[in-house]
């Protein structure tokens, strides 16, 4: 009941919808440095371990000490979303699900998708289940990825795997005509989903900016938590 009551509480679940996070191949997190982008990304892994699947979290930015702090914060946020919870069930339910997170840190030099193609292939060997989504935080697309993606799709056709990104766009940068930042324009038409997080006054406005037909679909986030409000 409590995963029920979490995933509902998600601010995931309205913005892209718990049925749309590993529809197709390619998702983006769009903002400006420290908005939210990854914090956003957390709660996506969220959603996918408390419907008992597995995430690889991959940070080019982060030590995996800090990635996991971030997940304890984001399941702390969550739960405290929907007010009072035994904090034993809370505990217990923590412990169980943070067990299906891999956390792996690397830095721009060391990034190497056959790293990844490996460590995906080991799950295989041993006969487990896969990681439903791979997370990577912190891939710079101001410098042409065209060749990372391309190994990265193949990824995804080895392993069915949906790999949502961080993606950075610019203050002083206009959108394009579209209303794509650069960096998802660029690389478009391999995304299936992106979501642009943007500072609205005292909060923080999640809008579509690609998802079939459901596009410009916008929520209100609190900046502190990343959780709905209004």
């Amino acid at each position: 009941m409590l995963k029920k009551d979490l995933i509902s509480k998600s601010p995931v679940s309205r913005t892209i919808g718990i049925e749309n996070v590993k529809d197709g191949k390619f998702g983006a997190v769009l903002s400006r440095a420290g908005v939210g982008k990854t914090a956003f990304l957390v709660q996506i892994a969220l959603t996918q371990l408390l419907n008992d699947n597995k995430i690889l979290h991959i940070s080019l930015d982060d030590p995996i000490e800090k990635i996991n702090i971030r997940y304890k914060e984001g399941y702390t946020n969550l739960v405290d979303s929907i007010g009072y919870v035994d904090p034993q069930k809370a505990v217990r339910l923590w412990d169980d699900i943070q067990n299906q997170k891999v956390g792996i840190s690397y830095t721009e030099t060391t990034f190497d998708t056959d790293k990844i193609r490996d460590y995906l292939k080991s799950f295989k060997k041993a006969e487990l289940a896969l990681p439903s989504v791979l997370i990577i935080d912190g891939l710079n697309f101001d410098h042409d990825v065209s060749k990372t993606l391309d190994e990265l799709e193949s990824l995804n056709n080895e392993f069915s795997i949906f790999i949502w990104f961080s993606m950075k766009n610019h203050r002083e940068e206009d959108l394009c005509e579209d209303g794509f930042p650069i960096q998802l324009e660029t690389h478009k038409d391999r995304f299936d989903k992106a979501v642009f997080l943007k500072p609205v006054e005292d909060k923080i406005e999640a809008v579509i900016l690609k998802d079939g037909d459901r596009t410009d679909q916008r929520d209100r986030l609190d900046p502190a938590t990343m959780m709905l409000v209004g």
